[in-house]
């Protein structure tokens, strides 16, 4: 050590004193012991606060900050200390000084000021017992009371209180429910057809004023020309019950002779050609009578069909006399005529369909090629003279699948500028498998579309 030992950071004494106070504290006790010849303690003590004797010298507190009683020596020796005056070890009990490194003591603080000393108490014992100190403790508050609901003055609950009490008078039944109160308009208006089917098949009722010929033609193949007019047919035919008829007109085997009617026979129009003269000849129910045995009719007997030939030779035969024949026969049994044109606009055949032609629809799906076909047989007919054949014309689209089709509206727009109206008629599942055509099996949707249709085509004629 070099002799400035701080303890708790405060400035120390000299280390040889404070070596020798705790050597003499700790061999204190033993050094009494030894001398015998010291003189005993005297009787009497002097008086502390405590009851303990206090000491005749200042002890000593390392923690003082005065300055020590004796200079530190400058010589290199440290001196012993004086030995303590006799009488001193006895006259005082012996108190184990204050180490300030004592481990116990540096977990404590020293305070910086002593609390007052508490009041002294009794001695305790078991025969007199020290008194209990008691907290006065405040007196408990009285219950909470529950508040009454404030006063008030209902004139109509007094007045029904003081009425004698009545039981309820019991529900009255329930009416019965006739159908000429309730049900009758429900079911009027489940069973009234709509307005616009309605006034379609009044359309198709009127008279004509003479029988109509209807073309559909479209010189693209593909394009529903066929099923157009038998399902044309088929329409007109379930709602006049007669006369509507359906000619297969196409010089390259069509096939509209299969699609429609009951095959009872397989006679066409090569048969009827052969007995043309023999049957202009008959009148009345004689010429209906004969002329049925060359026509096929639709299972339901709505239609009546005529069959073309499968042999693409007989085309031939078919020239612009023979074709007005025909047509002349069939005006005479049929009221509507509905025509199938075939692909060859420069035939002889297909331009006499259009001059004898009352109302021309034109079929189409919705793509460009179909309608570009339709636009040009557009230009055709109106360079050959038949602008009022064009302008008066029905321009029937045609869905060939389900679902929405990206050019529809295109389309029934560009037609509807160059046509009397457009008809659209949906897709329909059971057209798709192409054998014959049953209108009974038709969708709901699709009957009603071609009701619509059908009225178009006719209705410039309906008287």
């Amino acid at each position: 050590m070099d002799g400035t030992e701080t303890g708790w950071g405060r400035p120390a004494e000299p280390a040889p004193r404070w070596r020798a106070l705790l050597d003499r504290a700790r061999h204190g006790r033993g050094a009494t012991e030894e001398e015998p010849s010291s003189p005993p303690a005297p009787a009497t003590a002097p008086p502390s606060e405590f009851g303990q004797p206090l000491p005749t010298r200042r002890p000593y507190n390392p923690l003082d900050t005065r300055p020590p009683l004796e200079p530190r020596p400058q010589h290199g020796f440290e001196p012993q200390p004086p030995p303590p005056p006799p009488g001193f070890e006895q006259s005082r009990p012996m108190q184990r000084p204050i180490n300030p490194l004592d481990p116990r003591r540096q977990g404590r603080a020293q305070p910086a000021q002593q609390s007052p000393a508490p009041p002294a108490e009794q001695p305790h014992s078991y025969f007199s017992p020290s008194p209990v100190r008691s907290t006065p403790v405040a007196p408990p508050a009285p219950p909470l009371q529950p508040v009454p609901p404030p006063q008030r003055d209902y004139p109509q609950i007094r007045a029904s209180a003081a009425a004698p009490v009545r039981p309820p008078a019991p529900a009255p039944a329930p009416a019965p429910i006739s159908p000429a109160t309730t049900g009758a308009r429900i079911e009027w208006r489940q069973t009234r057809p709509d307005d616009e089917m309605q006034n379609a098949v009044s359309v198709l009722r009127r008279k004509l004023g003479k029988p109509r010929v209807l073309a559909f033609a479209n010189p693209k193949g593909g394009v529903h020309k066929t099923t157009a007019t038998v399902l044309a047919a088929a329409t007109i035919g379930s709602v006049r019950g007669r006369g509507v008829l359906a000619w297969d007109d196409n010089e390259l085997r069509g096939t509209l002779g299969l699609r429609a009617g009951s095959a009872r026979h397989a006679r066409t129009i090569k048969h009827l050609l052969a007995d043309l003269t023999q049957i202009e000849s008959l009148h009345g129910d004689g010429l209906l009578s004969e002329l049925d045995g060359y026509l096929r009719h639709a299972s339901d007997g709505s239609y009546d069909v005529l069959a073309g030939e499968e042999n693409p030779r007989f085309a031939a035969r078919l020239d612009q006399g023979t074709v007005r024949r025909v047509m002349d026969l069939l005006r005479r049994t049929h009221d509507v005529i509905c025509v199938d044109t075939g692909n060859n606009v420069e035939s002889v055949n297909w331009q006499t369909v259009m001059r004898q032609a009352d109302q021309l629809v034109i079929t189409t799906v919705p793509r460009e090629d179909a309608a570009f076909t339709a636009d040009w047989m557009l230009d055709v007919l109106d360079d050959s003279g038949m602008g009022d054949l064009v302008s008066n014309a029905v321009t029937l689209i045609s869905c060939p699948s389900p679902g929405p089709l990206p050019m529809l509206n295109d389309f029934a727009k560009h037609f509807g500028t160059r046509t009397r109206g457009v008809a659209i008629v949906p897709y329909d599942p059971s057209l798709e498998v192409g054998s014959s055509i049953e209108y009974q099996e038709l969708q709901p949707d699709t009957k009603q579309a071609w009701l619509r249709a059908a009225s178009m085509m006719i209705e410039p004629f309906a008287e």
